[in-house]
């Protein structure tokens, strides 16, 4: 059984930072890309960050591009995602996907598993 357990969420001010990480299991990781998602109240699930199965390559959201970075261990099965320069806008339910089928990779249907979230709030 495929399993995605978000953690790293957390309250912060803005200007602040937060590592999430998203540790897998029931498959093996190297095998597939990753990415990291986020949903506000009222908003549709935006991809803004995936790597490819060896973590060569990167992909980000222009809205992130610059402060957050997506990182992989294969070994550990583990993804997480570096946020620096936290804004109010940043506040979200964060969600860690796997296993791309489709396209493009910032849609939520492209992927088949997902976690179950991890809450990031930005005070201003």
């Amino acid at each position: 059984q495929v399993q995605l357990v978000e953690s790293g969420g957390d309250s912060v001010q803005a200007g602040g930072s937060l590592t999430l990480s998203c540790a897998a299991s029931g498959y093996t990781a190297s095998s597939s890309s990753m990415a990291w998602f986020r949903q506000s109240p009222g908003k549709e699930r935006e991809g803004i960050a995936s790597i490819s199965p060896n973590g060569a390559a990167t992909d980000y959201a222009d809205s992130v591009k610059g402060r957050f970075t997506i990182s992989r261990d294969n070994a550990k099965n583990l993804v997480s995602l570096k946020m620096n320069s936290l804004k109010p806008d940043d506040t979200a339910m964060y969600y860690c996907a796997a296993r791309r089928f489709g396209s493009p990779w910032y849609t939520r249907g492209a992927w088949q598993y997902w976690g179950q979230g991890t809450q990031v709030t930005v005070s201003s």
